[in-house]
């Protein structure tokens, strides 16, 4: 079910040149090990003025709002979303931050899937900056199955957002970086 519709999403969002990518478990799934998600999280590297492209979108794909979206999106950047046919839910992100711009261009197709992935590290940094005990068991996942991670590039953006949030993102990255290496 995730991949049929993981596939109707990315046809639809590539049809109206709508840039995303997969994030969250779906993408943990891809790089890291098996863990039991009942979502799709998907940012879309648009604003909220995009919002009516978005709807289209969702009409065509089958998904139904769960919200209003007209006086919700705009406060929460979050269109929480159903698929009809199978009840998944699906989240999609708006997001234009500069990361986000650059991790939707640096996204790949994973598996032979023809969908728009984060890559390892712009997923580690997600889960990162998210921080929950869940996220971070993720990174470790990630880090151990994908040993060849660019750890400088991951380090150069949470070095950048770590002031923001204030929270420890290079310290945080560092330690499991360092407890996953051989």
């Amino acid at each position: 079910m995730f991949d049929r519709l993981l596939r109707d999403l990315a046809q639809a969002l590539d049809g109206t040149r709508i840039p995303y990518m997969v994030i969250g478990g779906q993408a943990v799934l891809a790089y890291g090990e098996y863990r039991f998600t009942r979502d799709i999280d998907i940012t879309l590297g648009v604003d909220t003025d995009q919002l009516p492209a978005v709807l289209s979108m969702v009409k065509q794909v089958g998904l139904s709002p769960l919200v209003e979206p007209e006086t919700f999106v705009p406060d929460h950047l979050i269109l929480p979303c159903i698929e009809n046919e199978s009840g998944i839910r699906v989240d999609l992100i708006f997001s234009f931050s500069g990361f986000e711009r650059a991790a939707i261009a640096r996204g790949i197709d994973v598996l032979g899937v023809v969908v728009c992935y984060a890559s390892p590290e712009d997923l580690i940094i997600q889960k990162i900056v998210a921080g929950r005990p869940q996220d971070v068991l993720d990174v470790e996942n990630v880090l151990l199955k994908n040993p060849d991670v660019d750890a400088d590039s991951v380090l150069h953006w949470l070095e950048q957002m770590e002031a923001a949030v204030e929270a420890p993102l290079v310290e945080t990255f560092r330690k499991l970086y360092e407890e996953t290496r051989p």
